[in-house]
C-alpha cells in the first residue's frame, strides 16, 4: 500500500465544504426511453408495412412527410435566451416532451420529473457560474380535452459567480528548475500564468475552465514539456460571496531536449539538406516554434511536397529525444503555366520550368519567360540547397523590354552572390551587371554599371494575400562604378531604397493599411546609372490614378526616370458581406513622385475606391482612382491564374 501523497501547494484542504470542480448532471434517461420504446417499436413496425404505392415508390414521386403527432406536454421556460437554450437541451421535462410525442404520460411520471427538475436546473446552471439560483416549477392543465399539458419553468439566476484568484504552480522537472533560477524555466512559469484566460474577475463558466486548462497545458507542451498533465485542478466556489478561487498544480514531467534527426521519403535530395535547415544543436529544447520553424523552413525550400516534423515523446528519451522529419519530394523536373492581366502592363502570359536538381548536385535552377503586350522578359537564376546558417549560392540573369506611351526601355543584368531566408527575414548580398538602353522619338540613352548590394527584408504578417495585421520592412544599399553617354562619362554611384507596409485591425471590422518609400541615387549630375537601378512612380503598387511609370522627370515633354523618389499611401478596407469574407472593398489616398533630385520634388495625389477579392484561382485587386494632377479617372485591376 502506498503511502498517502503531500497535499499539493494551494490546493484547498480535504474536508472543506466548499464546492470543487462543478459538474454536468448525469443524465435520467429511464422514463424517456421507457415510453419511446413502444413508440420506436411502433414506427419501425409502419415502415416495413408501408404500401408501396403511398410513398409513390416506382411512380418517380417523393414521397411525403408524415406530419409529426402532437406533443404530450409543452414546457415554457423563462431565462435568458443562452440559459434557456442550455435547459431546453439537458432538462428532462423538455426532452420528454419531444420524444413521447403521440403518447400519454403518466401523471405519476410527470409529477416525478417536475419535483426532479429544481434540482436538474441548480446542477445545469451551475455549469455557467450561478451556484444560488431561484426555481419555480408551475404546472398547468390543459385547457381542453386532448390539448398538451403544460409546465412553467421560472428562473431568477442571481449574480454569476466570477473568479476571485487563480493560483498555478508548478511541479516536477519545471518546478525544479524554476528553484534552480533557471531562466527559460522562469520565463516558462511566467509565460504560462499571464496568458492564463480567466483572469480576476472574469465570469467562472464551466466550459470556459475546461478550456482554459486545455490551452494552458497545451502551451506548457509546446514549451518543451512534451508530457506534461495536471497533478491536480480544483475551484473553490463560495456560493454566498458569488465567488471562485481556482487552484492549479501543473506536472511538468521532463524537458525534452533534441537528439538525433530521422529522416523519411528521401529519393532524390540529401540528408544533409535536411539536416541544413534544422537550425538547432544536439541538446537544445524541443518546443513547438522549433519544430514549426524547422518545418516552415523545409515547406519553403521548394524541394517537398509535405513536410511533418514531429517530436519522439517518449519519456525514457527525454534528454535526447528524436526528431522525426517525414518528407514528400516535389517532382524533378515541373513546368507551370499562367496567364494574367494587369493595368499596368497589360494581358500576358507565363511558362516557368524549375530543375530541382542540376545534373545530380544540390542546386535548383528556374528559368522564367513572360510575353504581354507591353512587358516581354525572361529571369533565370541557379541556387545551391540551403546550407548551414540558411545560406544559399545564387547566380542569375535578367532580360527585360518594357513599352510605355513614352519611350521603350531594354534592360539586362547579371547577379551572382549569397542569400539567407528565414520565416521573416530575407538577405542578399550580391555583385551586380546592369546594362540599359532607353529610346524615345527623338534620343537614345545607354548606360552600364558594376555595383555590390544589400538587400534586407523583414515581414510580420497573419496572412500573405490579404494581410490584416502586421509589418513588412524592405531595404536596399549599394553602390559602384558607372559609365553613360556611350562611355564619355564615368563615376561612381549609390544607391538607397526603402519601404515600409503596415497593416492593422481598427473597428466594426475595418482595416487600416499604410506605406511609404523612398529611393535616392548618389551620383554627379552628368552620369547616369542604368534604368533598372533608378526610380519612376505611378501603377498599381505605387501612386494610382496615373499609369504605370509615367511618374518622374520631363525632359522635352518625355517622362524619365529620377534618382529621387518618394511615396506613400493610406488605405481603409473591410469585409462587404458576412456570408463572403473573401471580398472586401476599399478606399485608399496615394501620393508621391519621382524626380531629378528632392529639390525638384513635387507630389502628385491619387485617391479612389476598390475591390480586393480571394479567388479561388488567384487573388484579384480591382481599383478606380481619381488622378487630381490628370484630372481624370483610371482603372486599376490586376489577377493572375496559374495551371
Amino acid at each position: 500500500m502506498s503511502a498517502p501523497r503531500p497535499a499539493a501547494a494551494g490546493l484547498p484542504p480535504r474536508g472543506s465544504s466548499k464546492v470543487a470542480e462543478p459538474h454536468l448532471l448525469g443524465k435520467r434517461w429511464l422514463a424517456a426511453l421507457l415510453l419511446a420504446g413502444p413508440i420506436l417499436a411502433g414506427s419501425g413496425c409502419a415502415l416495413l408495412q408501408r404500401d408501396p404505392a403511398a410513398t409513390g415508390a416506382g411512380t418517380g414521386a417523393e414521397p411525403k412527410a408524415a406530419p409529426l403527432p402532437p406533443a404530450p406536454l409543452v414546457v415554457e421556460i423563462d431565462a435568458p435566451t443562452a440559459l434557456k437554450q442550455l435547459l431546453e437541451r439537458h432538462l428532462d421535462l423538455v426532452r420528454l416532451g419531444s420524444v413521447a410525442r403521440g403518447e400519454s404520460i403518466g401523471d405519476s411520471e410527470l409529477a416525478r420529473l417536475i419535483d426532479a427538475a429544481p434540482s436538474q436546473v441548480r446542477e445545469l446552471l451551475q455549469t455557467e457560474g450561478f451556484f444560488a439560483p431561484l426555481v419555480r416549477i408551475t404546472r398547468e392543465p390543459a385547457p381542453v380535452a386532448g390539448a398538451p399539458e403544460r409546465v412553467r419553468v421560472d428562473l431568477d439566476t442571481g449574480p454569476q459567480t466570477r473568479v476571485a484568484r487563480v493560483d498555478i504552480e508548478p511541479d516536477g522537472a519545471l518546478a525544479s528548475a524554476v528553484l534552480g533560477k533557471d531562466p527559460l524555466a522562469r520565463q516558462t512559469l511566467q509565460t504560462l500564468r499571464e496568458s492564463w484566460p480567466m483572469k480576476a474577475g472574469t465570469p467562472f463558466r464551466n466550459p470556459a475552465w475546461a478550456d482554459a486548462k486545455a490551452a494552458a497545458l497545451a502551451q506548457l507542451r509546446a514549451a518543451g514539456y512534451a508530457t506534461a498533465s495536471w497533478g491536480g485542478t480544483a475551484a473553490d466556489i463560495d456560493a454566498g460571496n458569488h465567488s471562485a478561487r481556482l487552484y492549479l498544480v501543473a506536472e511538468s514531467g521532463p524537458l525534452f531536449r533534441s537528439g538525433e534527426i530521422e529522416v523519411e521519403g528521401l529519393l532524390m535530395h540529401d540528408r544533409q539538406t535536411v539536416l541544413n535547415q534544422a537550425g538547432f544543436a544536439v541538446g537544445t529544447p524541443v518546443t513547438e516554434t522549433l519544430l514549426l520553424d524547422f518545418q516552415d523552413r523545409l515547406q519553403k525550400s521548394g524541394l517537398f511536397e509535405r513536410v511533418s516534423v514531429a517530436l519522439d515523446n517518449n519519456v525514457d528519451k527525454a534528454d535526447a529525444a528524436p526528431v522525426l522529419v517525414r518528407l514528400a519530394e516535389l517532382p524533378l523536373h515541373q513546368l507551370t503555366v499562367g496567364v494574367g492581366v494587369s493595368a499596368n502592363t497589360g494581358p500576358r502570359a507565363t511558362l516557368e520550368h524549375v530543375y530541382r536538381r542540376v545534373l545530380g548536385y544540390a542546386a535548383t535552377a528556374r528559368n522564367k519567360a513572360e510575353w504581354g503586350r507591353a512587358r516581354q522578359a525572361w529571369d533565370g537564376e541557379i541556387s545551391s540547397h540551403p546550407g548551414p546558417g540558411f545560406y544559399r549560392w545564387l547566380a542569375g540573369g535578367t532580360v527585360e523590354r518594357l513599352e510605355t506611351d513614352t519611350d521603350v526601355v531594354l534592360t539586362q543584368r547579371l547577379r551572382a552572390g549569397r542569400a539567407q531566408d528565414s520565416p521573416r527575414i530575407e538577405r542578399l548580398y550580391f555583385a551586380q551587371f546592369d546594362r540599359s538602353s532607353r529610346r524615345t522619338a527623338s534620343s537614345r540613352d545607354d548606360a552600364r554599371s558594376l555595383s555590390a548590394h544589400y538587400h534586407w527584408s523583414w515581414r510580420d504578417i497573419d496572412d500573405p494575400i490579404l494581410p490584416t495585421r502586421g509589418l513588412t520592412v524592405s531595404l536596399q544599399g549599394g553602390g559602384g562604378q558607372a559609365e553613360s553617354d556611350g562611355g564619355n562619362v564615368r563615376g561612381a554611384f549609390g544607391r538607397a531604397y526603402g519601404r515600409l507596409t503596415a497593416y492593422l485591425p481598427l473597428w466594426q471590422r475595418w482595416y487600416g493599411q499604410a506605406r511609404i518609400e523612398a529611393g535616392q541615387i548618389f551620383a554627379r549630375d552628368q552620369l547616369e546609372v542604368p534604368e533598372g537601378l533608378r526610380f519612376r512612380a505611378g501603377g498599381d503598387d505605387s501612386v494610382r490614378g496615373y499609369a504605370y511609370r509615367t511618374l518622374g522627370p520631363i525632359t522635352a515633354g518625355v517622362v524619365g526616370s529620377g534618382n529621387a523618389l518618394l511615396t506613400g499611401s493610406v488605405e481603409l478596407a473591410r469585409p462587404i458581406f458576412d456570408s463572403m469574407p473573401q471580398l472586401w472593398g476599399a478606399v485608399f489616398v496615394d501620393a508621391g513622385n519621382a524626380a531629378t533630385s528632392f529639390k525638384d520634388f513635387k507630389p502628385v495625389l491619387g485617391s479612389g475606391f476598390g475591390l480586393r477579392w480571394r479567388s479561388p484561382v488567384g487573388p484579384l485587386k480591382l481599383d478606380l482612382a481619381y488622378a487630381s494632377e490628370l484630372r481624370r479617372v483610371r482603372l486599376h485591376f490586376s489577377v493572375g491564374i496559374v495551371f
